[in-house]
């Protein structure tokens, strides 16, 4: 487990010094969540062995990480000059994507309630509530078909799968969380829905940037969440991007297998995103522990690291043309 939270609790840790410090703290954070992530997946090789052990301790070190970088950067970050503020503020919305992100969702996923709601903070923290409900009842259920609006078809650009995705998981979500409610033997009150929930985390996010910041504080918080929601929606595009289930005679999809989900082996930036890229693993087995996620030769895999792939997904024509021969390869197996 050393690799997991070295990775993933360093930038956090980077971001608060920065925050603190000013100066160019800032753009070394960012440096390190990109160039540094980079070079570390490029340059070394390292095989990471499966195990469970502290699993969960990383997970909740993380989630209240993420809660003391939230505070630590609303009450300092609009203090800075600008050009040591926006780096650090690309830094902190790169961690909240590709770390906080990635340690919500195995915790939305955990048996444990306690986990589960703190899943839910962070994701309504980041004013992206919406996802926990529409990923665990939208996404898994209906992953690589067209009833997910997080599985984007072959051909559509990252710009026009950001709107559609956003939006779409949003309202599917609320139905999926509100059917729910409605099959259940014992009607709960009309405030246990879990959307107010959501709603309440961004309002209580954005009250505190304001009390503490005031009006700089708002925009900057709007700006780091919405670059984290970027963060988090390139990560679905780029992991279901092109692959379809196959419709059976029945009318239903096939079942969930490894061939609906693209994968990455690049080690530095699975530990620090908790092996977020080891994603067909996770859908054919969703209670598994993220340590324990492997990645099989017969899985598809991403000509490049998850983070260089979203970065490359900002270009579609780019994209196409990549993804163009991995699908066409795939196809012709």
């Amino acid at each position: 487990m050393f690799w997991f939270t070295f990775a993933s609790l360093t930038p956090l840790g980077l971001i608060v010094i920065a925050a603190l410090t000013g100066g160019v703290w800032g753009w070394m954070s960012l440096a390190g969540i990109t160039l540094g992530v980079f070079c570390l997946d490029h340059f070394s090789r390292y095989k990471i062995a499966p195990s469970g052990r502290g699993a969960d301790l990383l997970l909740t070190t993380v989630g209240l990480a993420h809660f003391a970088v939230l505070v630590t950067i609303f009450a300092y970050l609009p203090q800075l000059p600008l050009i040591e503020a926006l780096p650090l503020a690309l830094a902190v919305g790169l961690a909240f994507g590709q770390i906080s992100h990635p340690a919500a969702h195995e915790m939305i996923h955990h048996k444990d309630r306690r986990m589960r709601r703190l899943g839910r903070a962070v994701y309504g923290s980041m004013l992206l509530g919406h996802h926990a409900s529409a990923h665990m009842r939208v996404h898994h259920i209906h992953v690589a078909t067209d009833q997910d609006p997080n599985s984007a078809p072959r051909g559509m650009g990252f710009y026009r799968f950001y709107i559609k995705a956003w939006t779409g998981s949003f309202r599917a979500g609320f139905r999926a969380e509100t059917a729910a409610r409605a099959r259940q033997t014992n009607p709960q009150p009309w405030f246990t829905h879990p959307y107010l929930g959501h709603i309440l985390w961004a309002c209580a996010t954005l009250t505190y940037a304001v009390a503490i910041s005031g009006p700089p504080g708002l925009l900057w918080g709007l700006f780091i969440c919405l670059y984290a929601h970027a963060q988090v929606f390139l990560a679905d595009y780029v992991q279901h991007y092109g692959l379809r289930r196959r419709i059976l005679a029945t009318g239903k999809p096939e079942p969930v297998g490894s061939a609906h989900s693209w994968n990455a082996p690049h080690w530095y930036s699975s530990v620090m995103m908790l092996n977020a890229p080891r994603h067909s693993h996770h859908h054919t087995a969703p209670t598994t522990p993220y340590p324990a996620l492997r990645q099989d030769a017969d899985m598809p895999t991403l000509p490049y690291a998850l983070p260089v792939m979203a970065v490359i997904a900002l270009h579609p024509p780019l994209w196409r043309r990549i993804m163009a021969r991995r699908l066409n390869a795939l196809t012709s197996q």
